[in-house]
Parts: structure tokens; sequence; C-alpha cells
């Protein structure tokens, strides 16, 4: 039902270029292990399929990203030097936070940009539509760092580049994350209007 929604996303020319992997039970539980395996024993992994961040940041984007990053930790009682309790962190990513269902987006490398930005609607209409039926999700970036562990479990053809998986379940209220409270620009910050 809410895949099914999600693709009525726009897409250039109708395209659709997006691809998603559900993964629950076993599935799921096998990539999970694997992953934080390779994660827990420090494996390299793959660089990034594609760069995400920026090479340099500059602000006003450093100092967001920044308060997040200490908004988050300072709300799990994880101080800015506990290298190791940010790294435990970091890898419930590779748990899909707990999530009972996981999912993995992928996008064929040889589309341009267009597909970047489609996959961008396809993903946020699935947030939509899981909040719309009181389920929560969460975007994750973190997979793509073993994109070939990834490939090769889900048996992905290597003209996928594994972009992000997605957690989906229910959120747990008492959860210090969960009760984070992000700001948002105002609008005067990034809205122009034009016109007479």
């Amino acid at each position: 039902m809410i895949l099914t929604a999600a693709s009525r996303a726009p897409s250039g020319s109708n395209t659709q270029p997006w691809k998603v992997q559900v993964l629950a039970g076993s599935v799921r539980d096998g990539l999970c292990t694997r992953l934080v395996h390779a994660f827990d024993m420090n494996e390299p992994g793959h660089g990034d399929d594609y760069q995400y961040y920026s090479e340099q940041w500059f602000e006003p984007y450093q100092a967001r990203r920044r308060k997040l990053g200490f908004g988050l930790y300072d709300s799990l009682g994880i101080g800015r030097d506990d290298h190791e309790r940010r790294r435990v962190q970091l890898g419930r990513n590779y748990l899909f936070f707990d999530a009972p269902v996981g999912m993995i987006f992928t996008i064929d490398r040889r589309h341009g940009m267009s597909a970047w930005i489609d996959l961008g609607g396809f993903l946020q209409s699935i947030m939509l539509a899981a909040r719309g039926l009181g389920l929560h999700t969460c975007p994750q970036q973190a997979f793509a760092r073993y994109h070939r562990l990834i490939r090769e479990h889900l048996q992905l053809p290597d003209t996928d580049i594994v972009v992000c998986g997605m957690a989906l379940g229910y959120a747990d209220p008492a959860s210090p994350e969960n009760r984070l409270q992000v700001e948002r620009e105002p609008l005067d910050q990034f809205a122009a209007f034009h016109w007479s």
C-alpha cells in the first residue's frame, strides 16, 4: 500500500527510475548481521558509490550540521569525546535502528541527475504515506558505505548504485533521539518571492 502510493511520485518523462528492496524477517536479519560484523570488525567500507556530502563544508550548512549532531549525541548522553559510544550509535544504522522492516534503494548508474531528483521524490512519498498510516521512517545514507556487500547479499546487478536505506516501523517515544526537535530556517532565509 505504501509503495503503491509512493509510486505515484512524479519522475522526468515518467521514467520511474527507483528500485527498492524490502527486507523483513530472516532476510533483514541476515543482512544486518553481515553489516554489523563488517562495521564492528572495522572492515574497510568500499567507499560510497557516489559523493553524498560536500568536499568542504561552508556556512551556514556546517553550523546546521554540527548543531544537529551535537543535539543528537547530547540527547543520548554521549559526550563529544566519547568516541566509542558515538561509534556504537553510528553502528545502529546497520540494524535499521531496530525497525522490523528495512528498505534499500537503488538506481541504475547509467541514469543522469534526473533519476536522483526523482528518487528523492519517491523517498519523500514513502515517508509521507507511512506517516499517514501511523508508521515512522528514517532514511539512512550510511548503507552506501557497504554497497558491495549489500549488492552481493541481495544479488543486485553491478549497474545498480546503492543510494540509501530506510527503516520502517513504529518510533519508540521513550527514546531520546525520537524527542529531538530539529530547527528549521524561517521562510525568509530560503525563499524569495518575485511578483508584481
